[in-house]
């Protein structure tokens, strides 16, 4: 067994060259500066102290980079997973305390295990079941949620537990008097200049920059004792110690629907990220399974070490990418960075405003605003577009959790119902040739009166047999009493199961009792094997079966020649 497969870095780390190091060393320098203040601020907005954000940049990325396929993707804390660690774990226990902490980190535990068992039984393609509009409106609802909760930070006041965005406002009317200038300032230039760095000089990690700027005008100013500016305080130095995550009973089941939601958000957002910048790099594939392996490893090996759920993050894997990555080195130099700072530097961060983190959050989810993808859904498929908005709509007012499970009912709902109502084609020869289309696009296809051709375009199963049935007796009835022959185009048809053979058997009896001619065309041969096996091949009339439509066409004709001669009168 080739072990590599499992353990990618035993694939890439032999063929390691000088040449991939420059560029892992530029790249993982860069993000690991970057993710000293966005862990700090993700840690503040999942309701942890800012330590626990530095902690979840360690462990998980080694684990990442020795398990997962992607030679970019950068893990570690993220808005939308700390915003669903906030909601869920809130409910649990009181934020920034050391039982919400040891949840928070229970919860990451129990994640991990969820995605290592599903990648065991190799289920990534389960994740297929999330429509992209559904995630698009889930993300573009979440990404207000989290820049909206911010507000409390920038105003320097303090809103108390909310978790949906008509409380956030109104609590922001409520205290907006109360607002501090001073805070609202620190922030308003955080994310001005975050913003003006982005257009100019991408590449320099202005979330830093904007920390060092913070610390520096509060400790010069004194602005905590003078104008009761927020600051983090004390953060302990030192690396994150060995720790078994307490789990019981009653705690799991508590924490259950969480864990689910993280390894399904975290798995969606992880593999978008790696197979677009796979696509980019064009030198390697992603394997879904492997990343889901490699991100429940990273998860179950952080909580061991103090870290809350981890994922990939779009900001930092976007930046290792265009920072010159070459392989998973990056993400361990980036480990080095941080375990440095926690070594040496966290008493320099005592001053750091909490508005300066809420910059760094509100400025890392705009992008996550997906209205381009509403604009595109509204001009070309208004179904979609109205999923979209659905889930937008609830996950903005009714929490992040409930928008979750929405997406995902909405997304099986919708799989459902486009398979029970799939698309039927009523056909038409095109003039002078072989070819019948659709006619409905084919103005000039040639129907014929007492012929009725169709096209079903699914398999034929439980879910869309009476549709199926329904189908073909209105369209004949429509016919009219001309009506001698039904040819239905099986090219589309890829199975039967069944209930479908049962509702065929059916729709045959019904046109045979009304003296119609059911034929069948274009048969692929795994469904003509179930007819034969089923005896519909006998039903329908082996004579009744045919190559493709046109060859049903000419046999009908020329039966139908012969019967007018057989019928004529002797002269």
């Amino acid at each position: 067994m080739d072990i590599s497969k499992y353990v990618p870095i035993l694939e890439w780390l032999p063929r390691y060259k000088k040449s991939d190091f420059r560029g892992d060393l530029q790249a993982g320098l860069t993000v690991g500066i970057m993710l000293i203040p966005q862990g700090m601020a993700y840690a503040l907005l999942a309701g942890l102290p800012p330590i626990y954000g530095m902690y979840a940049g360690i462990v998980p990325l080694i684990l990442y980079a020795f398990f997962g396929s992607s030679r970019h993707l950068s893990v570690g804390p993220v808005a939308l997973v700390s915003l669903l660690i906030l909601a869920g774990v809130s409910q649990l226990a009181e934020t920034r305390t050391e039982a919400f902490a040891g949840i928070a980190i229970a919860t990451a535990l129990v994640a991990g295990i969820i995605q290592v068992l599903l990648a065991l039984f190799r289920l990534g393609f389960l994740i297929n079941f999330l429509s992209h509009p559904v995630i698009s409106g889930f993300t573009s609802a979440a990404a207000f949620i989290i820049g909206l909760g911010q507000l409390q930070y920038l105003l320097g006041v303090n809103f108390g537990r909310t978790k949906h965005v008509q409380d956030i406002v109104l609590q922001a009317a409520l205290h907006i008097q109360e607002t501090n200038f001073v805070t609202l300032a620190i922030g308003a230039v955080g994310i001005v200049f975050i913003a003006w760095l982005r257009h100019v000089r991408p590449m320099i990690p202005g979330g830093l920059l904007v920390a060092i700027i913070g610390i520096t005008a509060v400790w010069a100013g004194g602005l905590h004792e003078r104008f009761d500016v927020a600051i983090v305080g004390n953060i302990p130095r030192g690396l994150p110690h060995f720790e078994v995550p307490v789990i019981n009973l009653a705690l799991l089941g508590n924490i259950l629907p969480l864990a689910l939601t993280i390894c399904l958000i975290s798995f969606i957002e992880s593999l978008a990220i790696s197979k677009t910048l796979a696509a980019r790099d064009k030198t390697y594939r992603v394997d879904a399974n492997q990343e889901l392996l490699a991100l429940g490893i990273s998860k179950i090996g952080g909580a061991f070490f103090q870290s809350f759920p981890t994922t990939g993050s779009f900001t930092r894997s976007a930046i290792n990418y265009n920072a010159g990555a070459r392989t998973g080195m990056s993400s361990i130099i980036a480990t080095g960075v941080v375990a440095i700072a926690l070594l040496f530097f966290t008493p320099v961060f005592f001053y750091l405003p909490k508005a300066m983190l809420a910059a760094v959050i509100i400025m890392a989810v705009v992008g996550l605003v997906d209205y381009r993808e509403a604009i595109h859904l509204w001009k070309t498929d208004k179904r979609d577009f109205l999923t979209l908005m659905t889930t937008f709509i609830i996950t903005l007012t009714l929490g992040i959790q409930t928008g979750v499970a929405t997406g995902v009912v909405l997304s099986i709902a919708i799989l459902i119902y486009r398979n029970s109502r799939p698309h039927v084609a009523v056909l038409g020869q095109l003039p002078d040739t072989r070819y019948f289309r659709n006619i409905s696009r084919f103005e000039h296809a040639i129907q014929y009166p007492d012929k009725l051709i169709l096209r079903f375009d699914a398999q034929l199963y439980f879910g869309n047999a009476e549709f199926f049935r329904e189908t073909i007796e209105r369209l004949s009835v429509e016919k009219g009493e001309e009506l001698r022959y039904v040819i239905l185009d099986c090219a589309s048809i890829s199975d039967m199961d069944s209930t479908g053979i049962h509702t065929l058997r059916e729709t045959v009896s019904f046109l045979q009792a009304r003296h119609i001619q059911f034929a069948m065309g274009s048969i692929i041969g795994p469904v003509r094997d179930v007819l034969r096996s089923t005896g519909m091949l006998n039903l329908i009339g082996r004579e009744n079966i045919f190559l493709n439509v046109y060859e049903a066409i000419t046999y009908y004709k020329k039966k139908e020649e012969a019967e007018k001669e057989q019928s004529a009168p002797i002269t």
